[in-house]
């Protein structure tokens, strides 16, 4: 039993050290000048307006004094310790507009799966920043194995709209409490603030269970990949911005087309996925040579087709994407020799690693390295045209001294073809023989021509006559 607790606190442990914070970034506080239509707090000498069927929990943070306000049918102000509102006595404020209506502002629009506004975090709260690692666009949100922090003493309103039935969820913190258990969870949705902060046909679900697989988990999110693309490419109108080559990468995951490699490892059991992420940072990345380098490294399920058409299966394979910062000639080969390096490194301690094999794809050449390309190439067309024409000029200039007889070239006896070439021998006598052609019925001649053979004699006897329904058989007898 002692045991079996130990092991149950190292997954607990591993769990937790593998873990993934993503912090929601939008608010509905009444102190946000973002939250209001004229782009500042409300002030003294303003009348504040909530619409009349808005739906919205509102968190005051002070105290603030107020000419008039409208408040909705259906919502929350919820006060911090000192937080409140007083009547305006009238006096003069030199910055307030006098008589203004300020309006809160619609928050309906803000929506579980848009990646702009999700920031990972520290288990503390504190803003994550790692210039090697990046994330593709569908694990920018939270994924099923993820905890979800929206920041203290904040108000919210998020529209979980899904396609999936279940939105699966390590934890959710809010207000400051940190809700890690089915039973938790359960309680908070049936508290009044639930409603007013999640709205939307998606169900929100907290497990309590972290990734265990030592391997790595697909995040889960790719039944709303679509929604997750809408929202963040909503301000280009829904298009990806034209990649700098030729042809361009598709990373699982991924909205846009990417320039740079992709590369799909086939694992072992003991594969670890976070410590070979650490590898790679700590003997790749972190060298000089690598600086704008990034990284995405995640387990994804890459469809397996049949004759490249047909679907058939999903099989799990670690996805590594690699992108640098600029662009151009030298960026092209800092990508070309990262992605080298690590299948170098793979092929030298694939087997230790856990790696079984690898599969490596790149997209690189830019408009500049084209170009720098084509000169290459007419410098080798070029030089491939000259080198052809010395040599006809060479054997040209061989064969005049040759006739002026000045260039004796040294005789080459060759035998002829047709003194090999045997006249086939003549047919044996009467070996010649006919063929039968089965269009026409040829009787050989008979020896005597006087002679008849029994049928004709049969015929002769035995006369045959054929009934013609045209005619009547006793007037031909007549």
């Amino acid at each position: 039993m002692r045991r079996l607790c130990f092991h149950l606190g190292v997954l607990q442990l591993l769990a937790a050290a593998t873990a993934v914070y993503k912090q929601w970034i939008p608010n509905t506080n009444f102190e946000t000048a973002s939250n209001w239509d004229k782009g500042r707090v409300p002030c003294a000498s303003n009348v504040v307006r909530f619409e009349e069927n808005q739906v919205v929990s509102v968190f005051v943070r002070s105290p603030h004094t107020l000419t008039d306000v409208y408040l909705p049918l259906n919502g929350e102000l919820v006060l911090a310790a000192g937080a409140g509102f007083a009547a305006f006595d009238g006096s003069w404020d030199p910055g307030c507009d006098s008589g203004a209506t300020v309006r809160f502002s619609d928050a309906e629009h803000h929506a579980w799966f848009d990646p702009t506004l999700w920031q990972p975090v520290s288990p503390s709260g504190e803003l994550e920043s790692s210039r090697h690692i990046f994330s593709v666009d569908e694990e920018r949100v939270p994924c099923h194995y993820d905890d979800v922090i929206f920041q203290p003493e904040t108000s919210f309103r998020v529209n979980v709209d899904s396609s999936q039935q279940v939105i699966h969820l390590r934890s959710v913190s809010l207000m400051g409490q940190e809700l890690s258990s089915p039973e938790a969870w359960t309680t908070y949705l049936r508290g009044p603030s639930a409603a007013l902060q999640f709205h939307g046909n998606g169900t929100l679900q907290v497990t309590g269970s972290g990734c265990v697989d030592k391997s790595g988990c697909a995040c889960g999110n790719t039944l709303d990949g679509h929604r997750i693309c809408a929202a963040l490419l909503r301000a280009s109108g829904g298009q990806c911005p034209a990649p700098a080559c030729r042809s361009p990468l598709q990373p699982l995951g991924h909205c846009c087309p990417i320039c740079g490699a992709t590369i799909n490892l086939d694992f072992m059991p003991d594969f670890d996925l976070q410590k070979y992420q650490n590898r790679l940072v700590q003997t790749l990345l972190s060298q000089p040579k690598y600086t704008g380098m990034q990284m995405a490294v995640s387990k994804v399920q890459k469809e397996q087709t049949f004759l490249g058409v047909i679907p058939r299966s999903s099989t799990p394979v670690i996805q590594i994407v690699l992108i640098h910062e600029g662009t151009g000639v030298q960026t092209s080969s800092t990508v070309e020799q990262l992605a080298a390096d690590i299948m170098e490194d793979i092929a030298q301690h694939g087997e230790a690693l856990g790696i079984s094999s690898g599969k490596i794809e790149v997209a690189t050449g830019n408009a500049l390295s084209e170009q720098v390309g084509n000169h290459a190439l007419s410098r080798i067309t070029t030089g491939t045209v000259l080198g052809l024409l010395f040599s006809l000029l060479f054997l040209g200039g061989i064969l005049f001294l040759h006739r002026k007889g000045k260039l004796r070239l040294p005789a080459l006896c060759l035998p002829q073809l047709w003194d090999r070439v045997e006249d086939p021998a003549p047919p044996a006598p009467g070996s010649e023989k006919g063929f039968d052609n089965p269009m026409f019925d040829v009787e050989p001649p008979r020896a005597d021509p006087g002679e008849e053979t029994p049928q004709e004699m049969a015929h002769r006897d035995h006369p045959v006559f054929y009934l013609n329904p045209l005619y009547d058989a006793n007037e031909t007898e007549t």
